[in-house]
């Protein structure tokens, strides 16, 4: 989307290269798998691609057949299926790269491939390519996206074992096992959700072991209450400390749960001050609050669609769903099957077993060539929790020495240890008109404040 915020926005001739090993360059790992049962975990309302309009893709949804009868309300709080809205991404990239007319003074190129370095040269630098070819640029956007699951004690052997997925992004269907076997899968977390429900929607019947720490799966969305009392009048969130911040937040959600309310609404309401109170944390409070307390804000800051929830809950009422709070140990080969042992002493054993445990968050450990190499030379360094590179105000990348890098600018998750929230849309759009902003020279546009509709505001 920082390629097409540079066509919308430039007003002078420019030449936009997108580099991509996916063919249908727009859709991404989220958007590109044809599944009618992935819904967005968003309602449509909130899922506008430009901060500026939102009611972009209410609007573009209204072009299509299947929308044109649904009243205003009824498209608002949909969550529509996720292979619809890589539609309309792909349709934005369609209108403005690929056939932007005659008078558009940017032109694009799409290049599919996989780009394994960038490197300094007399006018710019110069991106290679993993089948050794090269292109010149002036400057370069890292827009690598998520990370593979990191690897988990003991799937060092298990490489090439029938059983094992250790990247459920990639292609696992084909090698389901039998109506009487079991599957286990490592996490349940939003990724697990996606393997349930690609399990139910093939009518699968064996038994599904999901494992994670606290065996939390994602909440629901929900319909709730005003609640003007959060924050506090006169209270800035951002300034008080990890500390004093959860205990505010604890207070308000008793409050909440003694109205029979979600406390979830406290998680919304901070959502237009996240950034800044990540910014304020210190780097030992953003530490503990990624290790003790992000799980539990995840569940209710990454919520999934009714439907959706209905089905993991009817899964695990019928007794097909097994949940498993404990810490995974080691993993193992036993013939055709892999065991996994857990810290508590049980062991789980799976005819399939998936790592859905989550992107990894140890940039130094990334398995990007791309970023290995960048790495290794310096030209980009992490940030000082190690959970994604480190980045300028502007989103320009910073050396290994601090220094501006003069051609590299990145965005998405690999700003997580920056803005901690870095992977949802309203956040995505923002930045992918930051950095193209960067780009021409101009200056940054914020989001107007309360633009995000929150669900009980309705």
């Amino acid at each position: 989307m920082s390629a097409v915020n540079l066509a919308r926005l430039t007003d002078h001739p420019l030449h936009i290269t997108v580099i991509s090993d996916e063919p249908s360059v727009g859709r991404g790992v989220a958007y590109r798998l044809r599944r009618p049962e992935y819904l967005l975990n968003v309602a449509a309302r909130n899922m506008s691609a430009f901060p500026h309009e939102p009611d972009h893709f209410l609007q573009w949804l209204r072009t299509r057949s299947e929308f044109e009868s649904a009243s205003e309300i009824d498209l608002r709080e949909r969550f529509v299926p996720r292979q619809i809205y890589g539609d309309y991404v792909r349709s934005i990239v369609q209108h403005h790269l690929q056939s932007p007319g005659e008078m558009a003074p940017a032109s694009a190129e799409f290049v599919i491939g996989s780009a394994v370095d960038v490197e300094p040269s007399e006018s710019g630098c110069l991106v290679r390519l993993a089948d050794g070819s090269t292109l010149s640029a002036d400057r370069v956007v890292l827009a690598t996206g998520n990370e593979p699951p990191a690897a988990l004690p003991g799937t060092e052997s298990l490489s090439e074992h029938p059983a094992w997925v250790g990247n459920p992004w990639q292609s696992w269907e084909e090698r389901l096992p039998p109506y009487h076997g079991s599957i286990v899968i490592l996490g349940t977390g939003l990724t697990a959700v996606d393997a349930i429900l690609t399990l139910r929607a093939k009518g699968w019947l064996g038994t599904i072991h999901a494992v994670s720490r606290h065996g939390w799966f994602p909440h629901s969305h929900f319909r709730g209450i005003r609640y003007p009392d959060f924050p506090p009048p006169g209270v800035d969130v951002a300034t008080l400390g990890l500390d004093k911040l959860l205990a505010l937040i604890e207070e308000h959600c008793a409050i909440l749960h003694a109205r029979n309310a979600n406390p979830a609404i406290i998680v919304d309401k901070l959502r237009p001050h996240t950034q800044r109170i990540w910014s304020g944390f210190s780097h030992d409070e953003r530490l503990t609050f990624a290790k003790k307390h992000a799980a539990r804000w995840n569940v209710f800051r990454h919520r999934i669609a009714p439907d959706i929830y209905s089905q993991i809950t009817s899964a695990q009422l019928t007794g097909q769903l097994r949940v498993h709070a404990d810490t995974i140990e080691k993993l193992r080969a036993s013939a055709d099957r892999i065991v996994v042992d857990l810290a508590g002493g049980a062991s789980l054993e799976g005819d399939l077993v998936l790592n859905a445990t989550g992107p990894s968050t140890k940039f130094t450990a990334t398995q990007s060539v791309l970023l290995q190499n960048l790495l290794r030379r310096g030209a980009i360094a992490p940030d000082s929790t190690d959970m994604g590179i480190h980045v300028d105000s502007d989103h320009t990348v910073l050396t290994a020495t601090g220094e501006r890098s003069p051609w590299l600018l990145a965005l998405g998750p690999m700003l997580r240890g920056t803005y901690w929230e870095t992977i949802a849309v309203p956040e995505l759009r923002v930045q992918a008109r930051h950095v193209a902003e960067t780009l021409l020279g101009s200056t940054h546009t914020e989001e107007p404040e309360g633009q995000l509709q929150l669900e009980y505001m309705i």
